[in-house]
């Protein structure tokens, strides 16, 4: 496995890699990887020979500069995590050498992110597009690996593709849980240890929203409410957004007529964690 820094060095690699045939996939990370980022590079091994990994704390995304400097880092670990995964490349850019420059364009989705972490991360999912379409351009994979923990951003990468006509498919994994539920994520590293408990409420909240689906309660209103209340029984949680969407609009459902995507964002003390689970109907 390579490690490499610079787009130079990529660029060399990937021409490499394309003239000998190789089916190139691609999953971007912004590092403290873990088990769901492990499994992320364990699939893309399965439908591809040259599987590479990003690691790149893109400060674009952040909306605070605490909440970017806070972000966690292990690059030694990292590297481990994807050579033991099978990656044959890890690309770890500097600031400097991903954006020499200033941006001059910008890239929104103003349909996909007027809900869930759109309104409440403002320039959140421009920072995400700019990457993205970037690490595209730079890797030209055949094929990108995203976890649906991040549904919104799943949802919406998949629509830059289309709308761009980058020539992949993006592949979206389910996402990884710990033995009580808690969506694994890079963040949970920064959680309390009075407040880990509180954090598997989340997915608690969205088995017993199901259970009450089950049960005939139908009304989008009524089941974010059970679902609330599930996770504010945790003193230390606060609710940033709770929501029924449609799975590919993401828009708000009043109404459930087929399968729902419930979603949330929630404070576990200061960590901002976010889940979903998608209910077939």
């Amino acid at each position: 496995m390579k490690v490499i820094r610079t787009i130079v060095d990529l660029r060399t690699e990937i021409k490499h890699a394309r003239s000998q045939d190789k089916n190139i996939s691609l999953v971007p990370t912004m590092g403290y990887l873990h088990a769901g980022h492990a499994a992320l590079v364990s699939a893309a091994t399965k439908k591809s020979d040259f599987v590479c990994v990003s690691i790149f704390v893109n400060r674009l995304q952040f909306n605070s500069n605490k909440d970017f400097e806070t972000y966690p880092k292990s690059e030694a670990s990292d590297i481990e995590i994807c050579k033991q995964a099978g990656a044959a490349l890890v690309f770890i850019p500097s600031h400097e050498e991903m954006y020499a420059l200033d941006p001059a364009i910008e890239l929104s989705m103003p349909a996909l992110s007027v809900n869930l972490c759109g309104p409440v991360r403002p320039g959140h999912f421009e920072g995400v597009l700019l990457i993205v379409a970037r690490l595209f351009n730079l890797f030209q994979p055949d094929l990108a690996f995203f976890g649906k923990k991040d549904y919104q951003q799943y949802r919406i990468i998949e629509r830059l593709v289309r709308d761009l006509n980058f020539p992949l498919e993006v592949v979206g994994c389910e996402t990884v849980r710990e033995p009580d539920g808690l969506a694994m994520s890079s963040r949970n590293a920064n959680l309390k240890p009075e407040h880990r408990e509180q954090a598997a409420l989340i997915f608690r909240s969205f088995k017993i929203l199901l259970k009450a689906f089950e049960n005939g309660i139908v009304d989008p209103v009524e089941l974010v409410e059970i679902a609330q209340d599930v996770i504010v029984s945790g003193p230390d949680n606060r609710v940033e957004y709770l929501q029924i969407v449609h799975p590919e609009s993401l828009e708000l459902l009043t109404v459930i007529e087929g399968p729902f995507v419930v979603a949330a964002a929630v404070f576990c003390g200061e960590v901002r964690l976010i889940d979903n689970v998608l209910i077939e109907v």
